[in-house]
């Protein structure tokens, strides 16, 4: 007993925090497991809207997705879909829901069956059978590029690009060269 109560307090608190920090294992580090390939966002709307979609109307979000496919330039940089309401238990005959800006709404009366038809066609049956409008602001999206043609490799460029056998990086490569062939234009000031 006279051991215990020759040592000081400190000296007793020292030991103990000594003896815990050798008690505690070492702290790791978690690493989330990774996993398939890099998949792109266009892939994944479809899986991540498809409960939004259906909440406000849309039994396909493709719908919302390629409207510009489905009505043309022209229409899709004025209308934009807003939702599709089918009757009771039923997945035809629906109503389509279109905002429209500006005022273009009476000419898109005069088109409303080549909408109705294109939706259908698109859908692959007779899924809305009339169309209602509504004024509100629509941002045009941004036109669908198509891919680049992959055409021959023109004779003036020599036969070093027609080794190449990625036919994307050919195109890119063909692309440079015909850019770089072609005299600089001065810009136009106005």
């Amino acid at each position: 007993m006279t051991k215990d109560a020759g040592e000081d307090a400190p000296a007793k608190k020292a030991k103990a925090k000594g003896k815990a920090k050798t008690a505690k294992p070492p702290v790791r580090v978690y690493e989330r497991p990774r996993g398939g390939e890099a998949r792109m966002v266009s892939d994944l709307v479809p899986e991540i809207g498809r409960a939004a979609f259906r909440k406000f109307g849309f039994v396909q979000s493709s719908v919302v997705s390629r409207w510009r496919e489905i009505v043309g330039d022209k229409l899709a940089d004025v209308t934009q879909p807003a939702m599709i309401r089918f009757p009771a238990g039923q997945k035809a005959g629906g109503t389509l829901h279109l905002t429209i800006s500006g005022a273009h709404a009476p000419m898109l009366q005069h088109v409303a069956p080549d909408i109705i038809g294109a939706v259908n066609r698109f859908f692959g049956y007779a899924a809305v059978a009339q169309v209602r409008m509504t004024h509100g602001q629509v941002t045009p999206a941004a036109p669908v590029q198509q891919p680049a043609m992959l055409k021959p490799v023109p004779a003036e460029l020599g036969d070093s690009l027609r080794d190449i056998g990625d036919p994307e990086l050919r195109t890119v490569l063909e692309r440079m060269a015909a850019g770089l062939a072609t005299p600089p234009k001065l810009p136009r000031i106005s």
